[in-house]
């Protein structure tokens, strides 16, 4: 018998995260071995009345086809997975590997041509723009490893984050949202950090339980030659394989003009895969409350209560600066105290202060009313 938690992720997923409607054809893409929540989704969107399609990716496999491939064989690759995608209304990416650096040892040229020639055709210019699509951790003990947790405590911490009441949230969101859109100059302060830009005619966008799951935050992104400063980010993160930490960024006119992490010649040949990897792509505010400390897993960290992101790389249609890129990078700065504190201003007007929100129209995000 499935776990009833399951079931109820599954319908959430297939019902209010993508809404299948009939006919509708949906790519249900799975990174693991996790076959619970893959058969209780292929039975909630046949249930719907679409037509499940499944893909299965062992991510060490991937390794060694990627220490193989030519140029030649990712293009015919791509290819074909260009045309699967361009035949699905709706997609739902399932990521449960069991080891999150398996492609650490990848040569870094290799990562560059996958991204360049599959992953930014297929999944950034079709599956983003043009599906309903959301994108979802699941619990196995690498997860609870990178948390510090038992196996156990974390299926309990994962399932409280990924089935909360979602749409609750989304209302406490609109005041953000058009506070955001109608903002000019940001400046972001703390430890290390004192940045500022203008997301002036940008937009924002709500990020609630419809794209990622978990979910929790509301988004824009700077003009694209605007952000100018330092920005000291303070969670690790996961790309490509490799753990990067102590990043460090400073701006000028937009371009990111010096950076440092525990492997600079690593990053700084990373944002130079191409012209748009220098500037930035989003900028976040995250407010899960049930989210509150990095387990090098951005599609948590992201979301972390009281934390933010400035992300380099490909801009989303919806908030769009300009910026083209293979790469879209989420960095997370925490502010709450105990990760030093910092403040979020908004045309001057202090917003946000050590991860609470400070103005009346914005404490509906605070974790007390959002749990």
């Amino acid at each position: 018998m499935r776990d009833p938690r399951i079931r109820q992720l599954a319908a959430n997923l297939a019902g209010y995260s993508v809404k299948v409607k009939p006919g509708e054809n949906v790519l249900i893409e799975m990174i693991g071995s996790e076959r619970e929540l893959l058969k209780s989704l292929i039975e909630e969107v046949a249930k719907l009345g679409g037509n499940p399609f499944v893909e299965i990716e062992d991510r060490s496999v991937l390794r060694t086809l990627l220490l193989n491939a030519t140029d030649e064989q990712l293009q015919t690759w791509a290819a074909y997975d260009l045309e699967r995608m361009q035949r699905m209304d709706a997609y739902i990416g399932i990521r449960a590997g069991d080891n999150a650096n398996e492609l650490a040892d990848v040569p870094a040229d290799r990562m560059k041509a996958y991204d360049r020639i599959h992953r930014h055709p297929v999944h950034m210019e079709q599956r983003v723009k043009k599906t309903r699509w959301v994108v979802l951790r699941y619990p196995n003990s690498a997860m609870a490893q990178s948390a510090n947790m038992s196996t156990e405590a974390f299926e309990d911490f994962y399932f409280n984050v990924c089935n909360l009441d979602y749409a609750k949230m989304d209302r406490a969101m609109d005041p953000l949202q058009k506070l955001m859109a109608r903002t000019d100059k940001v400046r972001i302060v703390g430890p290390g950090t004192d940045l500022s830009f203008s997301i002036k005619g940008i937009g924002a966008q709500k990020c609630s339980g419809e794209r990622n799951i978990p979910d929790g935050e509301v988004y824009s992104c700077p003009v694209r030659d605007s952000v100018n400063g330092t920005i000291s980010y303070n969670t690790p993160s996961v790309y490509n394989g490799f753990t990067f930490e102590n990043i460090k960024f400073t701006f000028e006119n937009g371009k990111i003009v010096e950076a440092s992490a525990n492997d600079t010649e690593r990053i700084n040949a990373l944002l130079d895969s191409d012209e748009g990897a220098r500037h930035i792509g989003e900028f976040s505010l995250g407010f899960n409350p049930f989210i509150l400390h990095p387990m090098k897993d951005t599609l948590f960290d992201e979301k972390i209560a009281g934390s933010l992101h400035f992300t380099p790389g490909q801009a989303y249609e919806v908030t769009d600066n300009g910026n083209r890129s293979s790469i879209h990078w989420d960095l997370v700065l925490i502010q709450r105290p105990e990760y030093g504190g910092g403040e979020v201003y908004f045309d001057d007007v202090l917003i946000r202060k050590d991860g609470l929100f400070v103005i009346p129209e914005l404490e509906g995000l605070n974790p007390d009313l959002l749990k």
